[in-house]
């Protein structure tokens, strides 16, 4: 392959990989997508590709497509809830608010209630403002289906996403309210960070122990908390961090990595607490992932 369209491949690197990442929500899964993507490409006719940017991001959400339909046959298999792969993120990603907001927990979360297509096509046209016609191509459907696709898609997550942006100094200021309450096991301290309707979930793989289903209620997630607390006093430790473009917790007992907690905050409470433990999701915690919707 010539070198141009190499340097083009490489140059849009990042940008696939947040495609075929936020379309997945498995970042392992996202690097074998970029790998089927280079090969196509490097047996692409390259003399007539027009715009090589729309070119790759098709191929990439093909290959996308394919691997979701394989990777909700592993999620039905699952052990207890299935959460995104958390990336360690820098600080240039949580300022970017549309790409911190497209990469947050919530919002993948909310993205895996979608199907295969409606989440291509939601994350094309409302992350990447990618035009009808491209992403009709990408995903086999005509424009005026892709139109209708975008349009039910769009009012879905709408109705499930947080209504308020929440700003990062919100945001810290919460994890810090909920980082002493959590290290401290103290009820009234959770209580008073926790919004009523709070939900935990935990994701072990069936490798760490993790509540099998989502525990829902301050009061319930502030005991277990507590309780945990207690049985491992003075080996739960917490580290601020940023995970998918937003302050999170890195979570260390007897000192060495035992997970990653992501928050949701609304009116200066923790709305959504998602503990990632399962071994094989913490590959990304090491060094900074690059992410850009350009």
């Amino acid at each position: 392959m010539d070198e141009p369209a190499t340097e083009a491949f490489l140059a849009h690197r990042n940008l696939l990989f947040t495609v075929a990442y936020e379309v997945l929500g498995s970042a392992a899964d996202a690097e074998d997508v970029l790998q089927d993507a280079w090969l196509q490409w490097a047996g692409a006719d390259h003399e007539h590709v027009r715009d090589r940017r729309a070119f790759l991001v098709r191929i990439t959400t093909r290959q996308a497509l394919n691997r979701l339909r394989t990777l909700q046959r592993r999620k039905e298999a699952y052990v207890g809830p299935w959460l995104p792969e958390p990336l360690l993120t820098a600080p240039d990603v949580a300022e970017d608010v549309e790409l911190a907001e497209s990469v947050s927990m919530a919002l993948m979360l909310v993205l895996e209630t979608l199907s295969p297509t409606e989440r291509a096509v939601f994350v094309l046209r409302e992350v990447f403002d990618i035009g009808y016609d491209e992403i009709a191509a990408a995903v086999d459907r005509s424009p005026a289906a892709v139109r209708q696709i975008a349009h039910r898609a769009r009012r879905h997550v709408d109705a499930r996403r947080p209504r308020r942006r929440v700003t990062a100094d919100e945001s810290r200021a919460v994890l810090k309210s909920f980082r002493y309450a959590a290290e401290t096991g103290d009820p009234q301290a959770l209580l008073a960070v926790l919004a009523p309707d709070v939900v935990l979930m935990s994701d072990g793989g069936g490798v760490k122990h993790a509540a099998l289903r989502p525990v829902v209620g301050a009061e319930r997630v502030a005991r277990m908390f507590a309780g945990g607390i207690g049985r491992f006093a003075g080996a739960f430790t917490t580290e601020p961090t940023l995970v998918n473009g937003h302050p999170a917790l890195l979570v260390r007992m007897g000192g060495e990595v035992d997970g990653v907690m992501a928050l949701s905050v609304e009116n200066a409470r923790v709305t959504g607490l998602y503990y990632v433990r399962n071994p094989g999701k913490l590959t990304h915690l090491t060094s900074e992932t690059p992410l850009t919707l350009r």
